[in-house]
């Protein structure tokens, strides 16, 4: 895929789900006004263009502004994530398509045919288990095996081991 020159790429947030667009946090104060019209991306799935990514010292680049930001107890509060939004005026983020990642929290229900992988992201009006939004999440005709049925099957293993018999 062609990054356009960015060092990275990276899904912008969906922002499809009607019922947590109150939830979206860079929509407003501080990250509307830093990103400036620029898309908040989720750091659940990139791609790096490791060449560009050495060639233009993109590490230090955010090592540097890390240092500066740091200090601030308030600042990057999932580093992972923040970072490199914070970053993209310095370090641009190429915008994968939206269907690179689907996450239920965020993205409607009529996007998630089209999705390439599936984020298992916490959603900010319930807490869930992993395991319990995998076997509701990831089932249904879009999949040939379903979380209940490899849940299942892990579980059987699980007994076995715990038995001996493996």
């Amino acid at each position: 895929m062609d990054l356009q020159g960015a060092p990275y790429g990276y899904t912008p947030f969906c922002t499809s789900r009607e019922s947590t667009l109150g939830y979206q946090f860079w929509r407003d104060g501080f990250w509307k006004s830093h990103l400036q019209g620029k898309p908040y991306h989720i750091s659940a799935l990139y791609v790096v263009d490791l060449e560009n990514f050495r060639r233009t010292l993109v590490g230090d680049q955010l090592r540097s502004i890390y240092q500066q930001l740091s200090g601030n107890p308030d600042s990057l509060a999932n580093l992972d994530q923040d970072l490199p939004n914070y970053a993209q005026h310095q370090v641009p983020i190429f915008s994968l398509p939206q269907e690179w990642l689907w996450c239920e929290s965020w993205c409607s229900d009529e996007t998630k045919g089209t999705a390439k992988t599936i984020d298992l992201c916490n959603n900010p009006e319930h807490k869930e288990p992993k395991v319990s939004m995998a076997k509701r999440i990831v089932s249904g005709p879009l999949f040939n095996e379903s979380w209940v049925e490899l849940d299942a099957e892990v579980e059987m293993y699980e007994q076995a081991y715990f038995k001996g018999q493996l």
